[in-house]
C-alpha cells in the first residue's frame, strides 16, 4: 500500500496529517523562503514518490513577501506566510506528492504572527471547510512550563475547531534562529524530561489528538563544532516509555516527537545513525531515516 492509498496528494490538514505520520514517522520539513525554493522542494519530493513537510520561517516569511515590507508589527512575516501557503496550495497537487504545509518556531514575542496566520487559516476554514495551513508551531520554551502548556491549550482549542495540527515545544533548542538566541541559556534547560513531555501530552489530548512535540535532548540550532553538542537520544526513548505506561501501554510509542536543529556528532554514536550536511548541500539518503525534522541551516538525520 502506498501513501496516496493512505492521503491524497497536495495540502493536507485535519486527520489526513495524523494519518501521513502514522503511515511515514521519517517524515522531512524543509524551510522555504520563495516560489522557487518551494518548487525545487516539490519537484524532489515529486521523483523520490516522498511526502514532504514545507514550512515557513518567521524571518522566511518576511523574506517571502519582499525586503520593501515593514515588519514591526509583523505585517511582512504574515503577508508572507499566507502568500506562501497560497502559491503552494496552487501547485502541490499538480506535484501529486501530499504535503503538510507548515509554520516553524513561533516564541512568545512572535505572536502577532501566529495570531495573522491564524486569522488567515479561519477566513480560508469558513470559505473551505479546511484551513489555509496543515500545522503550527509554538516555541514557548524560554515561558515556564505552566505558561507554556497554558497558551498551548488556548491555541490549540482554538486550532482544532477547524482541523488545525499543533507543534508544540518544551526545552529549550539552544543556538540561534529569527532572532531568539540562545546560545547562553542553562545546559540543563537542553534536556527535556519524561515527566514534562506527559504533561503536554495530558493537556493537549483532551483536546485533539492532533499534536506532535518538540522535545529537546541537546540539540541546537547554528553552526558548530563536532564535539560541542552533547546529545542524548536515550531521552527520546524514555519520553516514549514513560508516556506509553501512563496510559496503560496499549501503545508502544504513543507520541510525535519532533527534532530541531542538528548535532556535529559522528555517524553513528549510541545505536543511532547521524548524517550532518551543510544547508547549501543536497544529501541523498541512502538507509531510511527515523522520525526527522529539518531547520535551520544545518541538517541531522537520525534513525
Amino acid at each position: 500500500m502506498g501513501v496516496l492509498d493512505i492521503v491524497p496528494a497536495g495540502v493536507l490538514t485535519g486527520d489526513n496529517v495524523r494519518k501521513l505520520f502514522q503511515y511515514a514517522k521519517d517524515n522531512k520539513a524543509i524551510n522555504v523562503t520563495s516560489s522557487s525554493t518551494a518548487n525545487a522542494v516539490l519537484e524532489a519530493a515529486r521523483d523520490v514518490k516522498s511526502p514532504i513537510i514545507l514550512q515557513v520561517s518567521q524571518g522566511g516569511s518576511a523574506y517571502f513577501a519582499g525586503k520593501g515590507l515593514a515588519n514591526d508589527k509583523q505585517q511582512a512575516s504574515i503577508a508572507g506566510a499566507v502568500a506562501a501557503a497560497h502559491h503552494i496550495r496552487t501547485v502541490a497537487k499538480a506535484y501529486g506528492v501530499p504535503v503538510v504545509l507548515h509554520s516553524d518556531h513561533c516564541a512568545h514575542k512572535l505572536l502577532p504572527w501566529f495570531d495573522g496566520m491564524l486569522e488567515a487559516d479561519e477566513a480560508y476554514f469558513k470559505e473551505h471547510q479546511e484551513p489555509l495551513f496543515s500545522s503550527h508551531m509554538l516555541d514557548l520554551s524560554e515561558e515556564s512550563k505552566e505558561d507554556n502548556i497554558a497558551t498551548c491549550v488556548k491555541y490549540f482549542k482554538r486550532m482544532a475547531s477547524i482541523g488545525l495540527w499543533l507543534e508544540m515545544e518544551i526545552g529549550i533548542t539552544g543556538g540561534e534562529e529569527d532572532g531568539v538566541d540562545n546560545t547562553g541559556v542553562d545546559n540543563a534547560s537542553l534536556y527535556t524530561q519524561p515527566e514534562d513531555i506527559y504533561d503536554v501530552h495530558d493537556a493537549l489530548s483532551k483536546i485533539s489528538p492532533n499534536f506532535s512535540i518538540a522535545a529537546a535532548f541537546g540539540n541546537v540550532h547554528g553552526v558548530y563544532k563536532p564535539g560541542n553538542v552533547k546529545l542524548q537520544p536515550d531521552l527520546l526513548g524514555k519520553h516514549q516509555g514513560f508516556a506509553s505506561q501512563k496510559l496503560g501501554g496499549k501503545e508502544e510509542k504513543p507520541l510525535y516527537l519532533v527534532f530541531h536543529g542538528g548535532s556535529g556528532s559522528t555517524k553513528r554514536i549510541d545505536g543511532h545513525h547521524w548524517f550532518r550536511i551543510d544547508g547549501h548541500h543536497w544529501l541523498r539518503i541512502i538507509d531510511p531515516p527515523g522520525f526527522v525534522r529539518v531547520a535551520n541551516k544545518s541538517l541531522t538525520l537520525f534513525s
